[in-house]
């Protein structure tokens, strides 16, 4: 069973009970995100966006889908970190199994962001007039880097500790920080190269309004790392 955290000095130095933890620098992370969806908006006044429809279903809407569900996602990574980390709350309701729920919760949040990515660019195809073999040519080396990517998760990384398992086994406390693969080179792989796979569907489609959603997606990732992770690596690792 995965076991409550942790138990170095520095964690202990809180009261697990003190609920300020589960929301350590979460209004900066509201700050931010109420910033970049007013940058968002005021970037789609700016030219014809939402041109198109698929099924019927207008591109706007297809557009407030796929920014909503990044929110969504990060929002529950957010909750189920802090909750598990601080007060053990996924396991003790879920047991041995906790992990895997929570993952299960994660891995549907992210396909459901993708497949929203994928048919607003296909609602607003053709829409950023460029030429397509450029276009078609950067998407090719950000697949080849995630890739690389994902290749170096699997072998070097490994997805549970991707998708944050050191928040429910505190062995991983004691882990080394992964310095092989894509990480010789970034720290940060996974939110320069892993999460750059939504920019695919708005460059293969030429779509205006998917590569604006990428935008968003790729800036409020790092929104989730400065205002999430970092602070929670801190107490984990006991890193700077």
């Amino acid at each position: 069973m995965y076991k409550k955290i942790y138990n170095n000095s520095q964690y202990n130095h809180y009261n697990v009970k003190d609920v300020n933890l589960i929301f350590e620098k979460q209004l900066l992370h509201y700050l931010l995100l109420i910033i970049l969806l007013g940058l968002t908006y005021l970037i789609s006044r700016t030219g014809d966006f939402f041109a198109g429809q698929y099924y019927g279903i207008n591109t706007i809407i297809w557009f407030y889908l796929s920014i909503a569900f990044p929110v969504i996602h990060q929002v529950y990574v957010w909750f189920c970190w802090r909750t598990q980390l601080h007060y053990s709350l996924v396991t003790r309701i879920f047991g041995a199994r906790g992990f895997t729920y929570y993952s299960i919760g994660f891995f549907t949040l992210a396909l459901v962001r993708i497949i929203f990515v994928v048919i607003l660019a296909i609602s607003n195809r053709n829409s950023f007039y460029y030429n397509q073999f450029s276009l078609n040519i950067l998407a090719f080396i950000i697949a080849i880097l995630a890739v690389y990517l994902f290749y170096s998760v699997g072998r070097y990384f490994k997805m549970k500790r991707a998708l944050g398992i050191d928040h429910f086994d505190n062995s991983y406390g004691d882990r080394p920080l992964v310095k092989e693969g894509i990480y010789r080179f970034v720290d940060n792989g996974m939110y320069l190269f892993g999460v750059a796979i939504i920019w695919l569907p708005g460059l293969v489609y030429a779509s205006k309004a998917a590569l604006l959603s990428a935008l968003f997606t790729h800036l409020y990732i790092w929104v989730h790392y400065y205002c999430t992770e970092k602070p929670d690596m801190k107490r984990i690792y006991t890193v700077d």
